[in-house]
């Protein structure tokens, strides 16, 4: 009832989006056929619908027209990509850095779009990557004067407390993703002479606090590890003729058991606001080597038999 509504009412909304599929609804047991590359668009929707009636308690028809809306925008946009990508900066020994899948080109033209941009999907995605990508290009043509790269210090399965070394050098493991993405796209000489002068600054989400950032890019990685408070503080540190890219992957939250995450509350809050928006990466869009995207589908699978077992 949660998903179809009364009359099935919701359902109706879902298959208006989806004309070229057949959808057949039998009791609890829903069933589509067509090309799998709207299966697929099909199935990530219907998972975020089932994902927020069980964060949520329900969701209302509204709610549910609007994730139709990004579904479709989404499809669209993808059904345009060059399926050579789209370039996006020179990086360094002739490397050419692009936005090389349709999510990846969603993020770029998004990001031109938008002051305040959600980029959200699972690991091998290149959201870090392209996010650093994008910022050093505005940089480069001086839409903006420093950049400033955060993530949130939690640990996944170590524990700072034993790493050895000062309080930077227990803290640069967890900042090591941001420093690889810069060294393929500015010359080693410059990007020594940025950060030392603080144009380019990756700092620990914690060290925000009390600031305002204007005239710059700034990108908060792994926020599924942010809490609520901290992802509220990080927003509200935005200046004038800034920028900001947010990216996480709500399945891979390291926080303690009893600490809630605020990426997903934070993108429900903020929904519809003009000038900030929201890209949804999917398994389509992993870069990484092929077996990553079949580990992906194969714990996405297990966890959704898990929650039907329970």
């Amino acid at each position: 009832m949660d998903l179809y509504g009364v009359n099935n009412e919701k359902l109706e909304v879902i298959k208006k989006a989806y004309p070229d599929l057949k959808v057949v609804a039998r009791g609890a047991q829903l069933k589509a056929f067509g090309e799998p590359e709207r299966l697929e668009s099909l199935d990530t929707l219907l998972a975020t619908i089932v994902h927020e009636i069980q964060l949520y308690g329900g969701i209302d028809t509204t709610r549910v027209e609007g994730l139709v809306g990004h579904a479709v925008e989404g499809a669209r946009k993808r059904e345009a990509v060059n399926p050579d990508g789209a370039e996006i900066l020179r990086g360094n020994n002739g490397l050419v850095v692009k936005a090389r899948t349709p999510g990846q080109v969603e993020m770029l033209r998004a990001s031109e779009q938008n002051d305040v941009l959600f980029a959200i999907g699972p690991a091998g995605t290149g959201k870090t990557y392209t996010a650093v990508a994008i910022a050093v290009k505005a940089m480069r043509r001086k839409e903006v004067k420093k950049i400033v790269l955060v993530r949130p210090a939690v640990e996944a399965g170590e524990s700072l407390g034993f790493l050895p070394g000062d309080l930077k050098e227990k803290i640069d493991p967890y900042l090591r993703p941001l420093y690889d993405a810069l060294e393929d796209m500015v010359p080693p000489e410059k990007l020594k002479v940025f950060l030392d002068q603080n144009l380019i600054e990756i700092v620990p989400l914690a060290y925000m606090r009390g600031r305002t950032l204007n005239n710059a890019f700034i990108i908060l990685d792994e926020a599924q590890n942010a809490t609520v408070s901290q992802l509220k503080m990080f927003l509200t540190r935005l200046g004038n003729d800034s920028r900001i890219i947010v990216t996480g992957d709500p399945t891979q939250i390291d926080l303690p058991k009893k600490v809630e995450s605020g990426l997903e509350s934070c993108i429900r809050i903020l929904d519809g606001i003009p000038g900030i928006g929201l890209v949804q990466l999917t398994n389509q869009d992993v870069v990484r080597h092929k077996l990553v995207r079949a580990i992906l589908k194969a714990y996405e699978h297990a966890e959704a038999v898990a929650k039907l077992n329970t």
